[in-house]
């Protein structure tokens, strides 16, 4: 009998379950099943608000269930230009691109931004996006130690040419922050584009959650772009990408992840706009998912487990190795806790742990039941 193409992966999927990293699709249901949640990124608690639920709905029956075909044929509506205003002025951008993920804005940042003959340089912690957007630029890639500036001076010291310093702001890891103005004066010593990917920054750090970028006194100067998710703080989907028009207007002629993708759906769309009108109001929502993860920090170091202190919305907590990380999670979801677990290969340090999301909307007595479920159930 012939062998199948594909007999490869049961070596794979083996070599994966001895090492404890198989990982599998686990259905949540609609109610969240009593779970508190400490897993997903929805660090403002908007994404079951009902002014956010609302704008999706009213935005779906006003355009459609979806963009209908790539934003340069039929997928571009009002409310994406509108989106895309809100959120530039928001951010303090120029202009800003919406794109179908983040993921999607992070592929059309780095790969159009990175032509022959340019160097990318990339801190060694960023994001699968950013690195799969290095990996597809045509320029070449110098990947450098983490939150090291001076090893990005010394890398684009040794480069004659055009070159774009490529990183997230808060990393997703262990939620530590690079260091925007070190690495912006770096850039503009050499000439150098500075591209940061602020997922985590944005509806948390800054002024009234608006991002990492304006916290650092960077948005609108003329060698940053930025790039965010609207599936995080703002409870929805999508992604964009904001910077100087120039380049925007570059984006949408050179980007293939925008120019052949299908348009951000209208209901994400809508969900979006409202959400950051609802933080426009709320501002204090952003200081107090910060001050949620420093809680959560403290209490969770106080009990001698090895957790990193925060810089934005996420706290990570070390486990002994990829079972003992599994086992945890599943005991504190057990207990009604749900909760991150982070193993290799999504982790570029080998070190296992659990991922915890501080949220807005957490009460004293939450955070509480969050530490006693995740101290009582550590590996011993």
């Amino acid at each position: 009998m012939a062998s199948s193409p594909f007999d490869w992966i049961d070596e794979q999927a083996s070599l994966r379950a001895r090492a404890g990293l198989v990982r599998t699709l686990r259905p949540r249901p609609a109610d969240a099943g009593g779970l508190l949640d400490l897993a997903s990124n929805d660090y403002l608690g908007l994404a079951r608000h009902p002014e956010i639920t609302e704008g999706a709905a009213a935005a779906a029956r006003r355009w459609g269930g979806g963009a209908t075909g790539s934003r340069l044929v039929t997928g571009s509506t009002e409310l994406h230009a509108e989106l895309e205003r809100e959120l530039a002025e928001f951010c303090g951008f120029e202009a800003a691109l919406v794109l179908s993920s983040g993921y999607a804005a992070n592929l059309a940042a780095v790969t159009a931004l990175a032509p022959h003959g340019s160097l990318i340089v990339s801190d060694a912690g960023n994001h699968a996006s950013l690195i799969d957007g290095c990996r597809l630029a045509r320029g070449t890639t110098q990947v450098v130690p983490h939150a090291d500036p001076e090893a990005v001076r010394k890398t684009l010291d040794a480069h004659a040419g055009p070159a774009v310093v490529v990183s997230d702001t808060v990393f997703s890891v262990d939620g530590d922050a690079a260091s925007l103005t070190e690495l912006s004066s770096v850039c503009g010593e050499f000439g150098a584009g500075l591209v940061v990917d602020d997922a985590h920054g944005l509806g948390v750090l800054g002024d009234g959650g608006r991002g990492a970028p304006q916290a650092a006194g960077l948005a609108g100067t003329a060698h940053t772009v930025a790039t965010v998710t609207l599936s995080k703080s703002f409870g929805s989907q999508g992604g964009a990408v904001l910077g100087p028009a120039k380049v925007i207007d570059h984006l949408v002629n050179a980007a293939r992840t925008f120019i052949f993708d299908t348009g951000l759906a209208p209901a994400a769309a809508g969900a979006a706009l409202a959400a950051l009108r609802l933080l426009r109001r709320e501002p204090e929502r952003a200081a107090r998912a910060r001050s949620v993860a420093a809680e959560l920090h403290e209490r969770l170091t106080a009990e001698g487990l090895t957790a990193v202190r925060p810089d934005a919305a996420v706290v990570s907590v070390r486990a002994p190795s990829p079972e003992a990380a599994v086992r945890w999670a599943a005991d504190c979801r057990g207990a009604g806790l749900a909760v991150g677990c982070f193993r290799p290969p999504s982790v570029p340090d080998g070190i296992s742990r659990l991922r915890l999301t501080a949220r807005a909307d957490l009460t004293d007595a939450q955070i509480a039941d969050a530490v006693r479920v995740i101290s009582r159930a550590a590996p011993r």
